[in-house]
């Protein structure tokens, strides 16, 4: 008997989409450009920029993308399009703010950025923030002289709510380090022009569990995380871009409100959300899925 046919081989597998991991970042009051790679968490990449440019790691406050202003619809969250532009912000002077609390609302959204900095992002227009020295951007340090260092933004928050209406109060800030002023935003390609953070359609998301990950950008899925992160704003007075995103998650897999509510209690307790915003969130993330 003859041999029978070898079968023919099969094909071989598609490789595997390769992604150039380096992103170039300058100091956002004026630097040489430079480049860091290999991190997987945001504080990663802040010890990546703090060696490159020979700084302590514990000097940077925040990054924002493809622009040096202190822009906070720019700010660096959970994930970084792949032609992203970085600028890290560094800290400069201190001062301190003596703020009466008249009234339950301060007006202030809180954010933080990821290794232990808590700061602020929004000041509301006429509220009791707005009066005082305290400015966008600005780190607080402390709150009647306890120290903030490695508090997340809702323990800050939280901090602030619980202050008795009526006393005064002292908070301790640091504001970035300002330089370069007529500098425009930077494009893809590291040119001038006006570009929206995460245009690109492919972003390295961060996790907080250390690992990272490159993933397709869904403009519809986008849109609403950002309105989750306007209602955390609402309810808690934080913005953040991976709880939003957890968040969204929670309520995409939930059958109902109640499915929903006990996942964030779950697994989310610390942040108390009240029903309200539990059956905000599910509506909106049920009919923005149809």
């Amino acid at each position: 008997m003859g041999k029978k046919a070898a079968a023919p081989a099969a094909p071989a597998a598609a490789p595997a989409e390769q992604f150039d991991m380096v992103f170039h970042v300058q100091l956002a009051h004026g630097s040489q450009t430079k480049q860091v790679r290999d991190f997987t968490n945001v504080q990663q990449l802040y010890e990546n920029i703090a060696k490159a440019f020979d700084i302590a790691t514990s000097d940077i406050l925040y990054c924002t993308l493809n622009t040096h202003k202190i822009d906070m619809a720019r700010l660096l969250g959970g994930q970084i399009g792949l032609d992203d532009f970085l600028f890290a912000h560094v800290k400069g002077t201190a001062g301190i703010a003596k703020v009466t609390k008249s009234g339950p609302a301060l007006g202030l959204t809180i954010s933080d950025n990821g290794a232990g900095f808590a700061f602020v992002k929004k000041i509301r227009e006429g509220s009791i923030m707005a009066a005082s020295s305290v400015k966008v951007g600005d780190h607080i340090q402390e709150i009647n002289g306890t120290s903030l260092q490695g508090c997340r933004h809702f323990e800050v928050a939280r901090m602030l709510k619980e202050i008795e209406i009526g006393s005064e109060f002292s908070v301790s800030l640091v504001s970035p380090k300002e330089g370069m002023t007529d500098v425009g935003a930077r494009t893809a390609g590291g040119g001038s022009g006006t570009v929206a953070a995460g245009a690109g359609k492919k972003t390295l998301r961060m996790k907080k569990d250390g690992t990272a990950e490159v993933v397709e950008v869904n403009d519809v899925v986008e849109k609403l995380k950002t309105k989750i992160d306007d209602m955390l704003e609402a309810f808690v007075g934080i913005r953040d871009d991976e709880l939003s995103g957890q968040i969204y998650d929670f309520a995409k897999a939930a059958a109902e409100a109640d499915e929903l509510g006990e996942k964030l209690d779950t697994n989310l307790s610390d942040f108390e959300f009240p029903d309200d915003f539990v059956l905000d969130v599910f509506e909106l993330v049920e009919a923005g899925g149809k």
